[in-house]
């Protein structure tokens, strides 16, 4: 299999590489083609709109989705007043409370992580243990409708600047990692402004990077419209 590509310098660029990458070089696995134990740094990770024409990416529905991470709120019918309607993804993961496990910033709110986090860095730049923690195994029992994609969030700090990484036991590329990478960034932006150090690399893991079988092809697709549109204006004025 092709050497995959670590560095790229921002979540567009890593998108496109990606998409390509496990459409050519990925492996049939359970409705999906997928590729295993991925790590990239994004070299520049305030960049982190997905600008791809043919993903369709939806910015306004990312916005949602990290102000309902903000409220530390587990419940899908905040997002709903958030956004304006609960996408069905989020109903099907709900339980008959309508919460769900992957509300990551309900998460790194447990036990006071988000601001243990940054006082840890604020104490001691060489922390090694500013971590949050996502999934938990112990809670494996609370996880029949919606287990969390995400193990952990870890920062770093090196030459007075954040890094941060992110590792996930399973990443769909096409919904999952283009609004996670968004919220994770954000989430980074405010660890650097909370401890006043300047924003540094985001290194993304995932033992599971993939596509269903929907999303494949979709460039391709998008090609051969616009070439179709292409020759239908040529027509009009030849």
């Amino acid at each position: 299999m092709k050497q995959i590509k670590n560095h790229h310098y921002n979540a567009n660029e890593a998108f496109d590489y990606l998409y390509d990458y496990i459409s050519k070089h990925g492996v049939i696995f359970d409705s999906t083609k997928a590729i295993f134990n991925v790590g990239f740094y994004l070299d520049n990770p305030i960049d982190n709109t997905i600008k791809t024409p043919y993903r369709k990416w939806n910015e306004d529905y990312a916005k949602a989705e990290w102000k309902w991470y903000l409220s530390g709120s587990p419940k899908i019918e905040t997002l709903g007043e958030i956004y304006g309607k609960i996408p069905i993804i989020w109903e099907r993961m709900a339980n008959d409370k309508g919460e769900v496990n992957s509300n990551y910033g309900a998460q790194w709110e447990r036990n006071y992580q988000l601001d243990r986090v940054t006082a840890m860095l604020k104490k001691n730049p060489n922390t090694r243990k500013a971590t949050i923690s996502i999934y938990d195994g112990k809670e494996m029992h609370n996880y029949k409708q919606d287990t969390p994609c995400t193990y952990a969030v870890q920062f770093t700090v090196l030459n007075n600047k954040l890094n941060m990484c992110v590792t996930m036991r399973s990443n769909d590329l096409w919904f999952g990692f283009c609004n996670d990478q968004y919220c994770f960034s954000e989430l980074q932006k405010i660890v650097a402004e909370r401890t006043n150090f300047e924003i540094g690399s985001y290194y993304h893991f995932a033992h599971n990077m993939h596509l269903y079988e929907r999303d494949l092809n979709k460039n391709i697709k998008d090609l051969n419209s616009h070439e179709k549109l292409l020759a239908s204006k040529q027509k009009e004025y030849s």
